[in-house]
């Protein structure tokens, strides 16, 4: 069994990987950057080790400095939360070389997801619906792919193999526009993600995005957690995820849901992950998966009454899930909003001290945070600085529980994006439910 953990990451997704810790048993080792010395989870751990100033690269992405910390706290694994090294294969397989087990799938599954080419490619042989492309790399051959984007039909999308969090995706409407995507996207990938590989997809008009929470063990098993509603975007960002997703029947969420664990099973993976569709007119596209815990599985969590931190550390310790499928079941719905230390009108970010803070309580309500009165909110780091769940019954019982939450969350001393949350918790047609992707774009005038 895991006796000691290493937390690589920060903020509230460290803090939660340390509750989720101390309730089994394990002890933990709070890796953080010069300046998060004063994080809640830093303060609360057994162990702690400064890895480097506050740029990413020189801390949080810094692999060698994680594995040192691994090596003196005689760790026996590492968790990567979400975002920084969480997908990144070569900390996966160094994690692993160097003796400690990786709280993940295997360095080999996280680059076959991860490059989005072979994962279309790996899911179609799956048997998992995908959205009609090129079906491989786009060549250098301008008549090619003009003809493939003809085939395909327009409107179209341009993306990046190696692209995620919304970044290097280019929309195409013609014919007269596509080459210099292509070239663009082309560009912005290399340069981003070291990757210059680009494919192209139809674009779909009026999609929802729907995604499946799984759970795979070492022995074969693989189950599903129902799905996830996450169509509140701006700039391909999400803003509001909710479980489960409105209008998704039950017969729909078992047939899609035993896909994709069975698509686990096909291709050996390990861990908790996440398929994500586009869901339009009644069908399911892939677009990716990811292989980590997702920000907005607390969600699921309330629904499925399923720890899955927990599962995650079970399964990288080698053990079978706990639960088998038939003991999922969903209970009532849940909806979190992201709050952001930002304008809420511009967008901006806006670090700073946090003068005051209340947390908002009563029936129903978690609040996934790291942030306290007197914290400081650095301006190097993700704006993310709470997640705002709100459970009820049914979807209506969860909104409005979720409006009083909202009114009650004081954060003072900085600006957040509280009050976007609250404009789109009162906004009737999220309240119907079922808004697709660009809702929320178009409700902004972005």
């Amino acid at each position: 069994m895991i006796d000691k953990i290493v937390i690589a990451n920060r903020g509230e997704i460290a803090l939660r990987i340390l509750r989720a810790c101390q309730e089994l048993g394990i002890k933990t080792v709070a890796l953080h950057s010069d300046i998060d010395s004063n994080l809640k989870h830093v303060i609360l751990a057994d162990e702690t080790v400064c890895i480097g100033p506050a740029p990413s690269p020189q801390s949080y992405l810094n692999i060698p400095s994680i594995i040192s910390a691994a090596e003196i706290t005689d760790a026996t694994a590492i968790h990567p939360g979400y975002g920084f090294l969480a997908e990144n294969a070569d900390f996966a397989e160094r994690v692993e070389q160097s003796g400690f087990i990786f709280i993940g799938p295997r360095a080999e599954t996280i680059r076959l997801m991860g490059d989005k080419v072979s994962a279309i490619a790996a899911m179609k042989s799956a048997g998992v619906p995908c959205v009609p492309g090129s079906d491989g790399p786009l060549g250098d051959d301008d008549a090619t792919n003009l003809r493939l984007a003809a085939e395909i039909g327009y409107p179209l999308i341009i993306k990046a193999a190696g692209g995620g969090g919304g970044r290097g995706m280019r929309e195409v409407h013609s014919e007269a526009h596509l080459l210099n995507a292509i070239s663009l996207t082309k560009t912005e990938a290399g340069t981003i993600f070291g990757n210059d590989m680009v494919y192209m997809e139809k674009f779909l008009m009026d999609p929802r995005h729907i995604e499946f929470q799984v759970l795979s063990d070492k022995h074969g098993n693989a189950i599903h957690l129902g799905e996830r509603d996450c169509s509140m975007q701006r700039r391909h960002q999400k803003v509001v995820e909710e479980a489960p997703a409105p209008g998704i029947t039950p017969e729909v969420r078992n047939r899609m849901g035993a896909v994709c664990a069975d698509a686990c099973r096909k291709i050996g993976y390990h861990g908790a992950g996440t398929f994500e569709f586009l869901y339009e007119k009644g069908e399911f596209y892939f677009i990716e998966m990811n292989t980590r815990i997702q920000v907005e599985h607390p969600v699921t969590e309330q629904v499925t009454r399923i720890d899955l931190i927990a599962e995650q550390i079970r399964i990288a310790a080698g053990e079978p899930l706990s639960i088998k499928q038939e003991d999922v079941v969903m209970h009532g719905h849940a909806i979190e909003c992201r709050i952001n230390a930002e304008d809420a009108e511009t967008f901006m970010p806006s670090p700073g001290l946090i003068s005051h803070y209340h947390a908002p309580g009563g029936v129903g309500i978690r609040v996934d945070s790291h942030i306290y009165s007197g914290y400081r909110v650095p301006p190097t780091y993700d704006s993310m600085i709470c997640k705002l769940i709100a459970y009820g019954n049914d979807r209506a019982s969860a909104i409005a529980r979720m409006r009083t939450a909202l009114n009650e969350i004081g954060i003072e001393g900085i600006k957040t994006n509280v009050a976007l949350q609250q404009k789109i918790m009162d906004d009737t047609h999220f309240q119907t439910g079922g808004a697709n992707i660009h809702y929320l774009e178009k409700k902004l005038g972005l």
